[in-house]
């Protein structure tokens, strides 16, 4: 009996043991989408792009216009992870948004020039220095 539970223990280490072995190396980009400033935009890009192969994890970060993507570099690349957000309607980086899915967003989130909202801020200029702080 005791043979049986220290085999089973045996197997079971050495099962965990070889599954640590297997992380895939993952990488973490930022992507630029600089029309996606609301919290509309970011629901659906995350909820589009979540759902494939190889994506960790997505924060789109509306107020900055950019993307992070955490992705398993062996089953997905930055290229196909920017055509997902394209085919989203928004443009990703240097992918611009496809025709048909931007045309199909609410009028809220297209770009400035079709009615939708700004651009980006820019951040506050510093405040100015005195002579006592220099």
């Amino acid at each position: 009996m005791k043979k049986i539970l220290l085999a089973t223990i045996a197997i079971a280490g050495l099962l965990i043991a070889g599954n640590a072995q297997q992380t895939k190396p993952s990488v973490t980009a930022i992507i630029k989408t600089p029309d996606a400033l609301c919290e509309n935009c970011k629901k659906r890009i995350e909820a589009y792009v979540k759902p494939y192969d190889g994506i960790v994890e997505i924060n789109v970060n509306y107020r900055k216009g950019e993307t992070k993507v955490k992705y398993i570099i062996d089953r997905i690349n930055i290229e196909e992870i920017k055509a997902y957000i394209a085919n989203c309607g928004y443009d990703a980086d240097d992918v611009p948004a496809a025709e048909f899915a931007y045309n199909r967003l609410p009028g809220t989130c297209k770009k400035q020039k079709d009615g939708g909202h700004p651009g980006v801020k820019p951040p506050p200029p510093p405040p100015p220095q005195t002579p006592q702080q220099q």
